[in-house]
């Protein structure tokens, strides 16, 4: 366990040192961006949110303002039909060389949501983005209805993890639950203890809720921010509670602040701010909230909550000050001590070859074949990677304009990849799957599910990209590369 503690890094506060980081605005993720999370980890920053369906997507980028275009690449999915739905809240912690994936789901054809549980999953080694296997449902003995656990995080307190949540005990109102856990994927205990619960006015508009806890840590106390009301309100705000007793398991070990920390700004335009996480930035020289919010008020639980991100600051008495949620489309500068460009495009880089998509002499005509060729950083070997909300992205060449598109919507082994005018149909859209260590990823045709693949593993120029049963080679496999 004291190995394990050691990888556990605690927000902290240091003196500033380095420039401002690249100039961004928010919001940084503007297609299903509830829920967010994000962690800057060996030079990049990665991005994960709620879906709403059985997959899960991880954008990846050296700066904050590149998170806004980087791909959206699938990191996880699951096909076991009591949890393969309704994917909310995910999150990852690093303990022991390993990314833990905390998130909630569903059973496939059950209404929502009284089937909501917890899942952890590992990642093989140190990339955030996986891959990932499954290793545990994390839910409790005295929880109801139906042993709900939603947006669970892992709070360190001395030599001890905890799993804190929200959920329901014995006819409570939805509210902050907290067990101990003996490792990154187990509880120690099945029981959980309610630490907080909505009595406050402020804790109830539309419906009386406490949940999305995220612990954070500064100067030796344990902070814990919380969502509160309904997200179907504009009053949907963070809330907090300080760690002031020895036992973060007894309730009295807790202190509510009675008033919000986080709210609304409707001066700004800035309706239901929360759900809430913390992250520093590259020199370790600022703290940083990450968080959701709605364009206007009556944007609800949806889709349409956009990812948002900016600096805070510290009180005189050590406790954080978050500020105000500022308005979208605002030039920020960017966390301190960023160094990289920000991406404008990504090539696609063959794992075999080492040779790159291209689109056959820049040609900006429908039909123009897509082949490998060396690469020579010209415009036609570069793409935006552009996320369509369902899952998918369209691949847009920069020099053309014009989307990967699967001749004639073929399902066939061998049907060739071409470029054309986009028509908005499945066959122009793929799924990017993360594959292996190293930014690899397997392009899946959506009407297809077969992906893009090098003809007979050529090697040579010009040899075709064509889609093919997936075979789990190096042929089929694609580095993303940032590039401007």
């Amino acid at each position: 366990m004291a190995a394990l503690l050691a990888m556990f890094v605690p927000v902290v506060v240091q003196p500033a040192a380095a420039a401002e980081g690249r100039p961004y605005t928010n919001p940084i993720k503007s297609v299903k961006g509830a829920d967010p999370w994000l962690e800057y980890y060996n030079g990049n920053y990665y991005l994960v949110t709620t879906s709403f369906t059985g997959v899960l997507t991880m954008r990846k980028s050296p700066t904050l303002a590149g998170l806004s275009t980087a791909p959206s690449v699938q990191v996880w999915s699951d096909t076991t039909s009591t949890r393969n739905t309704n994917f909310w809240a995910p999150e990852i912690h690093f303990f022991d060389g390993h990314w833990y994936l905390y998130y909630s789901a569903g059973q496939s054809g059950v209404a929502c949501c009284d089937s909501q549980r917890t899942y952890v999953l590992e990642s093989a080694g140190t990339d955030p983005m996986g891959p990932y296997t499954f290793k545990n449902q994390l839910t409790g003995s005295n929880l109801d209805p139906g042993g709900w656990l939603i947006d669970a995080s892992v709070l360190q307190h001395g030599n001890s993890l905890y799993l804190v949540g929200s959920g329901f005990i014995n006819g409570s109102t939805q509210s902050l639950v907290i067990a101990p856990m003996s490792n990154p994927y187990t509880l120690s205990s099945s029981t959980f203890t309610i630490i907080s619960s909505p009595t406050l006015s402020w804790e109830t508009s539309g419906s009386p809720v406490n949940e999305g806890p995220q612990p954070l840590y500064h100067g030796g106390r344990t902070f814990l921010t919380y969502s509160a009301s309904s997200c179907q309100t504009a009053d949907y705000k963070l809330g907090q509670l300080e760690l002031t007793g020895s036992d973060p398991l007894n309730p009295a070990a807790w202190t509510k602040k009675q008033s919000p920390v986080f709210q609304r700004n409707d001066a700004a335009g800035v309706y239901g701010p929360g759900h809430n996480g913390f992250f520093t930035s590259p020199d370790g020289t600022e703290n940083w909230i990450v968080y959701h919010a709605n364009d206007s008020a009556s944007g609800g639980c949806g889709n349409g909550r956009t990812t948002r991100a900016q600096k805070f600051t510290w009180n005189a008495d050590g406790t954080p000050n978050f500020g105000t949620p500022v308005a979208t489309g605002t030039t920020l500068a960017g966390p301190s001590g960023e160094t990289a460009a920000t991406p404008t495009a990504y090539t696609l880089v063959n794992r075999n070859s080492g040779k790159c998509l291209d689109v056959e002499g820049g040609n900006t005509a429908d039909g123009t074949n897509i082949f490998q060729w060396t690469c020579t950083g010209g415009a036609n070997q570069k793409w935006r990677i552009e996320d369509l909300g369902n899952d998918t992205s369209r691949l847009v060449n920069v020099a053309t304009g014009k989307v990967v598109d699967t001749a004639d919507c073929s399902t066939a082994d061998g049907a060739d990849i071409r470029q054309w005018s986009w028509l908005n149909n499945n066959c122009q859209k793929s799924r990017l799957v993360y594959t292996a260590t190293g930014n690899y990823v397997r392009i899946v045709n959506a009407n297809s599910g077969k992906v893009a693949d090098v003809a007979n593993c050529g090697t040579a120029d010009g040899t075709d990209v064509r889609q093919w049963t997936w075979l789990n080679n190096n042929c089929q496999q694609w580095q993303l590369r940032p590039t401007t």
